[in-house]
């Protein structure tokens, strides 16, 4: 009897162990999201573009990077496969020798002037500090006396 329900719980142990988790996937939703940025002044050259159908992210983004090249990331990502990536740099290296002065921005002036109080501080305080108008309290209960029997 032993042996047939120990073996019976390896049999079913080994049913679950074959099956797929049954979880819950919520369906995937479409989109189309992309973003770019190119201020020379600032050197800024980065942006992203991504799309899914619901089911598959497709997209790739770039960036200038120090050295003067560009990098290009192309992605595509699923519940199957995972995430998927192929980097790419456009361009050459470049270290010039010689390095120009740092990138500032001057601070751009309103006009604006402050101006001097119309008032003047008082030196010294004209409030006399309060005095007590306390006594001090005596005991009101008498020394009670020992007593012997």
């Amino acid at each position: 009897m032993k042996l047939t329900i120990l073996v019976s719980a390896l049999v079913l142990c080994l049913v679950e162990a074959d099956q797929p988790p049954t979880g819950y996937k919520q369906p995937g939703m479409p989109y189309d999201f992309n973003y770019g940025v190119n201020d020379e002044y600032a050197g800024l050259n980065y942006g992203q573009k991504e799309d899914s159908d619901g089911n598959v992210v497709r997209g790739s983004y770039q960036v200038q990077l120090p050295d003067g090249r560009i990098q290009v990331v192309t992605y595509e990502a699923d519940h199957d496969n995972g995430f998927r990536s192929n980097v790419e740099y456009k361009g050459e290296a470049q270290f010039p020798h010689e390095f120009g002065p740092p990138i500032t921005f001057k601070p751009q002036h309103s006009g604006y002037q402050p101006t001097t109080p119309s008032y003047k501080p008082r030196t010294q305080p004209t409030y006399q500090p309060p005095q007590p108008s306390y006594q001090t309290p005596q005991p009101s209960y008498e020394i009670p006396q020992p007593t012997y029997q």
